[in-house]
């Protein structure tokens, strides 16, 4: 993993490194295209690299998503980037790693861009229902020094003919021209203040509740062998999405969701 010092065109490391370290992050490199920026981080911490590590480029070649689905964008169009965390609550509360990751995301881009980002269970951020953001956080070293590795992807540069899909969206097709560097320091120290808060042991229920734009809606929950239909109507302490359906409640830990109607 080659560290890359000063400016670059798309993400500044240097300005990065002034807005947010000192806290929960302790080291940040910038590498300007990568294989996965998830998987130098799992790399780089069977390797012995401390907790607080941010890794962040403006390109990947094998990025992956949920269910191994794998994307690619044109250099310096989206951002990938993947932090390094310790957790010190029981790693059967760990599925709720990748709402921190959505909240700080959704925050972030509102105070960066002012648009009026939303979540979407589990893992996705929408911008007038369009994703914005995928993540993806996996679970690293031992029993002994368990670890995750928390990643995002955000399109920032994206025209409309380089979307992945046409249900995706970029904060420059939704008329921002914020730059990348701005964007990650907002989402960083998003993440750095939801993440201290969840692992002290604080509840975040309510605030994820009221960035979720799936609570409320007709949704069907994809299983691997079903498919679930019903009223989203909550999110449980645990981070399950609670769903109202023809033979009463049922909460889902994992599963894609597909919303049905507007909330």
């Amino acid at each position: 993993m080659d560290r890359v010092a000063g400016v670059s065109a798309f993400l500044d490391a240097d300005a990065l490194r002034l807005a947010v370290l000192g806290g929960l992050w302790t080291h940040l490199d910038t590498v300007p295209t990568t294989g996965s920026t998830n998987a130098d981080l799992t790399r780089a911490s069977a390797e012995g690299a401390a907790p607080g590590l941010v890794l962040a480029s403006g390109h990947q070649s094998t990025g992956r998503g949920r269910l191994a689905r794998r994307w690619e964008a044109p250099q310096d169009t989206s951002i990938a980037c993947s932090v390094l965390v310790a957790p010190r609550r029981p790693m059967p509360e760990w599925g709720w790693l990748p709402l921190l990751v959505g909240m700080a995301v959704t925050d972030g881009v509102r105070a960066a861009t002012g648009l009026d980002a939303r979540l979407k269970w589990p893992n996705d951020v929408l911008v007038a229902g369009r994703k914005l953001c995928g993540i993806l956080c996996e679970s690293v070293g031992g029993v002994d020094d368990p670890r995750a590795v928390l990643g995002f992807g955000i399109n920032v540069g994206l025209r409309a003919d380089q979307l992945p899909v046409p249900t995706a969206t970029s904060t420059r097709l939704e008329g921002s021209d914020v730059g990348a560097t701005p964007l990650l320091a907002a989402v960083l120290r998003s993440l750095e203040s939801w993440f201290t808060a969840w692992d002290r042991g604080d509840s975040v229920v309510a605030e994820y509740r009221r960035r979720c734009d799936t609570i409320g809606r007709e949704v069907v929950v994809h299983l691997a062998d079903s498919d679930v239909t019903g009223e989203a109507v909550g999110v449980d302490a645990g981070g399950g999405l609670v769903v109202r359906t023809a033979s009463g409640p049922r909460t889902f830990v994992a599963g894609d969701v597909e919303h049905l109607r507007p909330a």
